[in-house]
């Protein structure tokens, strides 16, 4: 009888993590490049005795440098163990009425699960046929707002003025914008937090910081946000944060000069690869993210993604019939873009002469 009462949900699937060697693994979104420099040297000399103690639960070294960093003060800053921690709270804190809340039907996967997970009504709005979201679709009532923008795993942005358009016409709700691809191009919603109480932008250290294997996500908005969210931190866990992380982060994020530089290489690479895989046949959105989603236009998706796996070359290929032919290729570096698209060349010959 006790399986009566067990919350059930259809859980998140991550992207796989194969423990082989020898792969050019672009299905995850993950930085080709290290973490800063500082990052080894914490790793190098930190005093593992120290780990007999709890951690800092206000995680003022990290939250300090992330408000340095982007000229906020504190008390603005919310942080947790990757973005999914940080955005899982702000659901449990912010959207707790009858009114479903809203967000693209194709977005990251993450947002019906929590949904669910937390009994909060939700409706998914269907994106225009380029996959675009229409921003009118969000001027109706509801109960809150949450948009990944640059979204995933498509790749478009939302300009800027289209975003607080929305906020605006949302007074009444949260609006959550989650920034997790910003840094590649995209035009970040964190300037409106002054403007706006009820925004709250959501970044991550996972993709332009080189550290998904740490887990850091943040948040940033109003004094008032910011304390909410904190009251539901500490009801339910005070030390989400370990030390290691708290100290490394906060080393990777005071380093302006390596997160810019790798960002551009990784920028750089990417649109060298849209070029490439527009001669190969495929289409896609413009992406503004770290990754490529992109459709051929005559070889079948579920060939090349088999034949790119023989190759050890993993992509990402998700259900659903609106995106069923398309790959998620993440951008790895120079020498791995190479062989990908002579690995892609060959493939589709293959097909062709088959």
């Amino acid at each position: 009888m006790w399986e009566d009462y067990v919350r059930t949900v259809e859980p998140y699937v991550p992207g796989e993590q194969p423990k082989v060697s020898n792969l050019i693994k672009l299905n995850t979104n993950e930085n080709p490049y290290p973490p800063a420099p500082g990052v080894f040297d914490v790793l190098k000399n930190m005093d593992a005795v120290s780990l007999k103690k709890y951690p800092d639960p206000t995680c003022s070294v990290l939250v300090d440098a992330i408000a340095d960093f982007y000229h906020v003060d504190s008390d603005r800053v919310f942080v947790g163990v990757g973005s999914d921690d940080v955005l899982s709270m702000a659901f449990l804190t912010f959207f707790n009425s009858d009114v479903p809340i809203l967000f693209p039907n194709i977005t990251y996967s993450f947002y019906d699960v929590w949904a669910n997970l937390y009994r909060i009504p939700f409706k998914q709005i269907p994106l225009m046929e380029d996959f675009s979201v229409r921003k009118e679709d969000y001027f109706v009532p509801n109960g809150g707002v949450v948009l990944a923008n640059p979204n995933a795993p498509t790749g478009a942005n939302l300009p800027l003025k289209d975003i607080e358009d929305i906020i605006e016409h949302n007074r009444d709700q949260v609006v959550i914008i989650d920034e997790a691809y910003t840094d590649f191009g995209g035009e970040s919603a964190l300037p409106l937090i002054d403007k706006y109480e009820n925004l709250l932008v959501v970044q991550t250290f996972s993709k332009s910081r080189s550290l998904a294997g740490l887990r850091i996500g943040y948040a940033m908005g109003s004094r008032k946000l910011i304390k909410y969210m904190l009251d539901v931190k500490f009801s339910f866990n005070s030390y989400t944060m370990n030390t290691p992380a708290l100290l490394m982060g906060a080393a990777a994020v005071k380093d302006r000069e390596y997160f810019e530089k790798t960002v551009a290489a990784v920028i750089k690479t990417r649109e060298w690869t849209k070029g490439e895989l527009k001669r190969l046949g495929f289409s896609f959105a413009d992406s503004k993210t770290n990754f490529i989603f992109a459709r051929h236009e005559s070889v079948p998706r579920d060939y090349i993604f088999k034949r790119l796996r023989e190759e050890k070359i993993l992509v990402r290929a998700f259900n659903g019939d609106i995106i069923k032919d398309y790959l998620r290729i993440s951008i790895g570096t120079d020498e791995e873009m190479r062989v990908v698209i002579d690995t892609l060349e060959k493939i589709l010959g293959e097909f062709e002469n088959a």
